[in-house]
């Protein structure tokens, strides 16, 4: 993974769409999110990166946060064509990885992380937390996470994956009849529903879920698993919630500060390559999107497995760091 590059993909959109304004949440701003660029990039560029590699939007969000900065690092600007979607995301990666990226750190939510694995699945990323309902992205300052993708992008540890400093993560793959897509966190069946719909899950359509990860502690369909029955991201097992009419609701915040009362009939541990079948009618959302719709009778198998990227964990990183003599002059050595 060592080039000295490092790819910084950051989605305009994360954490401004109408699940924000459906529950209690604020918008993330697009100056925030050149603050946060910025501090990555001043991060990075201490530690030795040689180059930074970002997109021309429309918003110009990576590009003003640089413009002014007095990086030592070559800042390359890669323009594409914008279909202003989550395909973006897809040229972006593709972009990178030619130019040479293996080290990345994301600005964005679920949904901006799952098209990255889509496009890039044997990387090292650093998600950083900017969409609305957000289980797969971290919330770490911006200035170390820049500093920690440094070290790995320049190559300080080789080691990486055997010390426990980053670990590759669970995805979900879902097929159809016609089709094969990837999720994170949760692949859901809901009916009667549409897809592109962006208002927050009604709980009394939710009939199925597996999850990669059920966490209490998170917002979303995570929790509805977690609350019951955990699953964290080093379990090699996802969870299967199955709902029921006629059950008692299971309390659990749908989206930040928005709870709903959902109907749980029966949780159930799910081993990898464990294919797991929802039937139609109904739509299938991966990490809150709603993309698939299935016909009455039809089938989609989902199949969960750990060959997604690598994550980096970046406060053991920076001790491992400190540790292994990195960051202080040798003079303070005894």
């Amino acid at each position: 993974m060592s080039s000295g590059k490092l790819g910084l993909v950051v989605n305009p959109m994360s954490g401004r769409d109408v699940r924000r304004l459906a529950a209690h949440a604020t918008n993330m701003t697009h100056e925030a999110k050149r603050d946060i660029v910025a501090r990555v990039a001043a991060g990075a560029d201490a530690m030795g990166v040689t180059d930074i590699y970002i997109t021309k939007e429309p918003f110009q969000i990576s590009s003003m946060a640089l413009q002014n900065m007095p990086l030592k690092a070559q800042v390359h600007i890669v323009e594409h064509a914008l279909a202003n979607d989550a395909s973006d995301t897809e040229r972006s990666m593709a972009a990178f990885l030619e130019a040479g990226c293996r080290t990345f750190v994301s600005l964005g939510g679920d949904g901006t992380n799952r098209a990255i694995v889509r496009a890039a699945p044997d990387i090292d990323l650093i998600p950083l937390s900017t969409g609305t309902n957000n289980v797969f992205p971290v919330l770490n300052e911006p200035t170390v996470a820049g500093m920690v993708a440094g070290l790995n992008a320049c190559g300080h540890f080789p080691d990486a994956q055997a010390q426990g400093l980053k670990e590759r993560v669970k995805v979900l793959h879902v097929k159809t009849q016609a089709r094969q897509d990837v999720g994170l966190i949760d692949a859901v069946l809901l009916c009667p529903d549409h897809v592109g719909n962006l208002l927050p899950f009604d709980p009394d359509r939710i009939k199925r879920l597996l999850l990669s990860r059920a966490e209490p502690n998170a917002i979303g369909m995570s929790p509805i698993g977690g609350l019951i029955h955990p699953v964290y991201a080093q379990d090699d097992v996802g969870l299967l919630v199955t709902t029921d009419s006629q059950a008692k609701g299971l309390t659990a915040p749908l989206s930040p500060g928005l709870f709903g009362q959902v109907p749980v009939s029966a949780v159930q541990e799910i081993g990898f390559d464990e294919p797991v079948t929802f039937v139609g009618p109904g739509v299938i959302a991966l990490d809150g999107d709603r993309d698939y719709r299935l016909l009455e009778g039809e089938r989609a198998n989902v199949t969960l497995r750990r060959d997604g990227p690598f994550v980096i964990d970046v406060d053991a990183t920076m001790r491992a760091a400190v540790a292994r003599g990195i960051m202080a002059p040798s003079r303070f050595k005894s």
